[in-house]
């Protein structure tokens, strides 16, 4: 029994590991941030929500060029659609998705409240999901 705990907690720690995304190094000041899994400076929340956003705008423009790659690898000029579609999901989280994270979390930093990883996931993968379903109305509107 003592040892299926011990892997339930190394198995949380692993996916709040993953959740937080960890690739900034924290800066530990001793003013706030008590806890690893919270994000205090504007800086963190800011690219947490950003990391996510593009992470998962990745994760749904992929399986379409994938998909534009298989259907369209004999066309003479629709072959190359998959690199545009590849392009799109990394030029759109860096333009639009900077904005909209500094804005989420300046909103966090002006109300002195903290992010958890959890939060920032949804709200990086919130503004990918908005751009789907708005690129899928603006399709549907003209047809």
């Amino acid at each position: 029994a003592m040892q299926t705990g011990s892997s339930d907690g190394n198995y949380v720690g692993f996916v709040q590991q993953i959740l937080s995304l960890r690739l900034v190094p924290r800066v530990e000041n001793g003013t706030h941030c008590y806890n690893g899994t919270y994000m205090c400076d504007f800086s963190e929340m800011w690219y947490g929500v950003l990391l996510w956003a593009l992470v998962s705008s990745l994760a749904f423009h992929l399986p379409a060029a994938l998909l534009a790659l298989v259907t369209l690898r004999q066309h003479k000029v629709a072959r190359f659609t998959p690199l545009a579609i590849l392009l799109m999901s990394i030029v759109g989280p860096a333009l639009g998705g900077v904005l909209t994270s500094a804005a989420i979390a300046g909103v966090y930093k002006a109300a002195g409240k903290t992010m958890m990883s959890l939060e920032a996931l949804v709200f990086g993968v919130g503004q990918s999901f908005c751009v789907l379903v708005i690129s899928f109305l603006r399709v549907l509107a003209t047809l």
